[in-house]
């Protein structure tokens, strides 16, 4: 056998050499190094963006700038919250005392739908006591009434009162009733 071996010397030399090179491609070559991933922060961007969270956190909370209702303490429980709105409400629904005046020939603006003590004492306050006023509203005169009734603007326009007024005006309480039921 080392006949063989010293007669095939080039061959086995070969041989060497491409086991080598074989080995070398598989584990010895040089492999990319791995993609590193780059991580920013608020800092990597600049100054005035770390100025500016600073400010964000130093900042007072939303909470804090909520102030609680007149006459309730900063530790009230839900139960203070709730009778100090409950009495408030009790205030603004007591009845007032005297009803506005109406001028001589004022109608019961109450029989109109949608007319409650509330908007009745309002519109009298506004100088609206007849049916025949509200009749010849135009819409630029239901727009200068809704801009004066606060939480009851639109209210002339959803509930008709002009068409209304008209039926009331005119005496057709029939026709008013098919329209807009009993009166």
């Amino acid at each position: 056998m080392l006949q063989s071996l010293e007669a095939n010397q080039i061959l086995l030399a070969g041989i060497v050499l491409l086991v080598a090179f074989v080995v070398w491609w598989v584990w010895g070559r040089a492999r990319p190094a791995p993609k590193r991933r780059e991580y920013t922060d608020v800092l990597s961007d600049g100054a005035e963006k770390a100025a500016r969270n600073m400010a964000l956190i130093d900042a007072p909370s939303a909470a804090a700038l909520v102030t609680p209702p007149p006459g309730v303490g900063t530790m009230a429980g839900i139960g203070e919250v709730v009778a100090a709105a409950a009495a408030e409400e009790v205030v603004e629904a007591a009845p007032v005392s005297a009803p506005a005046p109406t001028p001589q020939g004022g109608d019961d603006l109450g029989r109109i739908k949608g007319v409650g003590p509330k908007l009745k004492a309002l519109l009298a306050s506004l100088g609206v006591t007849s049916y025949a006023q509200i009749a010849a509203w135009t819409d630029e005169d239901i727009a200068k009434i809704d801009a004066q009734l606060g939480t009851f603007a639109g209210r002339a326009t959803r509930d008709n009162w002009v068409e209304q007024a008209k039926l009331l005006a005119s005496g057709d309480t029939a026709a008013y009733e098919a329209r807009f039921g009993k009166v």
